[in-house]
């Protein structure tokens, strides 16, 4: 799991046109083309550069970021997407939707969802360094969530440099409402069972995040350090997912029941089917 390599091959303007173009598939709701198709020479430094261009152009607009989102700690989801290696990108105050309020379908282009553990820091973490036991010391809450992904790539069609430049394809979050303390929790065999309208069709315990949960912290917050970066107090951590990602339907509501923490649901509206 190493980070980012150093140095853009790629020009910035290239990158900032590459930046724009995921920016206006998100507003048109119109999904583009594979990125790495084009430029197979897209590094993995290059799209998170691409990546960092849009959280600063939502930032400029007066969007907050609140934290980081790992993606792809499962083996299932990377076997899933033939991606292998974790990545992170950022949360937005935007994309958080409380429980009671309906996500509209209509806004998403293909969405699919996942349940994920959420952490909250207590304290600021940085890289490098930072073993699995240093995050869950910098831990101070951890939250059942439900994860909207919405690749603005067509299909999926997903290599590493494509997830990475698009904000690691996340969209919205929902938190559950019981915030329990990481001492005493065993994270790896803390289980889940999601339901999509009433039906339960998946389940999956921390284990599936890369052994040990609180690892993705460490990584994240090691990854982001050779960046010259970190996480600080009070940003939300998102897992990665404990099972398959899920496509969200028109109406559909989806639940996941966590054991220790609770459950959370999300709602989509019935409109805007595609």
């Amino acid at each position: 799991m190493n980070g980012p390599g150093a140095g853009a091959r790629i020009e910035p303007a290239t990158l900032e046109d590459l930046a724009d173009r995921l920016w206006q598939a998100e507003v048109r709701r119109a999904p583009i083309a594979p990125l790495s198709g084009e430029r197979p020479d897209l590094s993995a430094d290059d799209a998170y550069r691409v990546q960092d261009h849009n959280v600063q152009r939502r930032v400029g607009a007066g969007r907050r970021v609140l934290g980081r989102k790992v993606g792809l700690t499962s083996r299932q989801v990377q076997e899933h997407l033939g991606i292998l290696e974790p990545t992170y990108g950022a949360l937005l105050d935007d994309m958080f939707v409380d429980e009671d309020d309906e996500i509209p379908h209509e806004a998403l282009i293909q969405p699919r969802i996942e349940a994920e553990i959420a952490f909250r820091l207590g304290r600021d973490l940085t890289g490098p360094g930072v073993t699995t036991t240093a995050a869950l010391a910098a831990i101070d809450g951890v939250l059942a969530a439900l994860e909207v992904n919405d690749s603005r790539i067509a299909d999926w069609r997903l290599g590493l440099a494509d997830t990475v430049a698009d904000n690691a394809s996340s969209s919205r979050v929902v938190l559950g409402s019981r915030v329990v303390a990481v001492a005493g929790l065993d994270l790896r065999l803390l289980g889940m069972l999601f339901h999509r309208n009433g039906v339960p069709i998946d389940s999956g315990a921390g284990a599936a995040v890369l052994g040990h949960p609180a690892r993705c912290v460490a990584w994240l917050a090691n990854t982001l350090g050779v960046r010259g970066s970190g996480l600080r107090a009070g940003d939300v951590v998102l897992s990665g997912a404990l099972h398959r990602m899920v496509p969200v339907r028109p109406g559909d509501t989806v639940r996941a029941e966590f054991a220790h923490l609770g459950s959370v649901t999300a709602q989509f509206s019935r409109g805007g089917a595609r």
